[in-house]
């Protein structure tokens, strides 16, 4: 019997089979996507808690490791974590309130600054726009109670999301061990090992961004912070925060952090002290980019800024600052996930065949 010839090409064959895969995993990304969405107030404490676990992980393991009880450990590192997150949030918003009114001040008389050198025509005074503002919120004073309902709720739900986070946290670090048990429990039969592989690199790839990044972001509050107060910039300490708090985004948190500072300067002290800010930060930016990065993150996934980028976005997109946040550490593990699947397959797939596994 004569063999059929194929309706179609090898290459447009596989060319569809490609698209089939890419649908189908945009498909289930986009159903990921809005089950997250759709269950914010649930999922958002277990990303919180699990990046907690990934900063805290190294504390509770030391502990562990002289002979502590993981339970007592457990609660240790996140009565550590209270004082001093609790100590460094108190530091942030004093230096924030204290130094406030002189920032947004400063900022006003950059703008008026930057109006009237370069001559724009068709923006009104920066005064005439504040009391725009204050008419326009004394316009709508009637709906005061309102707001202030929604204020009461939205501390609330802060509040009630920290405190789940710091629960789950606790159970994430005393029942760590058993996470190995898990993943061969849930895993189909036969990939048991090849998932916790996967779940031990991704985790791997978040806690080394959030070490990282947390000392990183030290590093560079403390330099610019330091340099602000040599150069006499109004609210240096206000602005110090500020970059600690932004370096938790990546390249775009660095970016307005610095570009406030520079205007800070420009407004108080005059063109010359805001270029001495300017090479200041820029000097900062360059030290973590080509000194702090390497060193500290290079056992993380390295992504490229580009990619950095479209991962902010998208959080954005999705979820707000909070999804900027959660943006980048859930790509590392992505990546992680990745770079452990490929392992596997150079390795001709036995990650999951291994005698025993389950």
């Amino acid at each position: 019997m004569p063999t059929r010839k194929p309706l179609l090409p090898h290459v447009a064959r596989r060319t569809a089979a490609w698209c089939g895969v890419l649908l189908l995993v945009a498909g289930v990304a986009a159903v990921a996507v809005w089950l997250v969405v759709a269950l914010k107030t649930a999922v958002t404490p277990v990303l919180l808690a699990l990046l907690g676990t990934a900063l805290l992980g190294p504390v509770h393991r030391w502990l562990t490791a002289h002979g502590v009880n993981r339970s007592v450990a457990a609660g240790l590192t996140c009565a550590a974590l209270v004082a001093v997150g609790g100590g460094a949030g108190y530091i942030v918003v004093t230096a924030l309130v204290d130094t406030g009114d002189q920032i947004v001040a400063s900022l006003k008389d950059a703008a008026q600054w930057v109006i009237d050198h370069f001559d724009i025509e068709g923006v009104a005074d920066v005064d005439d726009l504040a009391e725009n503002a204050e008419n326009l919120v004394g316009r709508f004073g009637a709906s005061a109670a309102g707001g202030l309902l929604t204020g009461i709720s939205v501390i609330g739900s802060l509040v009630t999301t920290a405190v789940l986070a710091l629960l789950l946290t606790f159970f994430f670090l005393r029942d760590s061990d058993r996470a190995g048990h898990l993943a061969h429990t849930i895993a189909p039969r036969g990939t048991g090992d090849l998932v916790e592989a996967m779940g031990r690199r991704a985790f791997e790839a978040v806690e080394g961004f959030m070490r990282g990044t947390t000392f990183i972001a030290l590093i560079d509050a403390l330099c610019i912070t330091v340099g602000l107060l040599i150069l006499r910039v109004p609210g240096a300490v206000g602005l110090g925060a500020l970059v600690f708090v932004g370096a938790y985004i990546p390249y775009l948190g660095a970016f307005i952090s610095g570009a406030v500072a520079v205007l800070v300067a420009l407004a108080d002290r005059g063109l010359v002290i805001a270029l001495w800010t300017l090479g200041v930060v820029l000097a900062v930016q360059v030290l973590e980019g080509h000194v702090l990065q390497p060193v500290i993150q290079s056992r993380t996934v390295q992504m490229h800024p580009a990619m950095v980028m479209i991962a902010l976005t998208a959080g954005a997109s999705v979820a707000g600052l909070l999804g900027m946040l959660l943006a980048v550490p859930l790509c590392a593990a992505a990546f992680g996930v990745i770079g452990e699947l490929r392992k596997d397959y150079e390795a001709g797939g036995t990650a999951g065949l291994v005698p025993g596994g389950s």
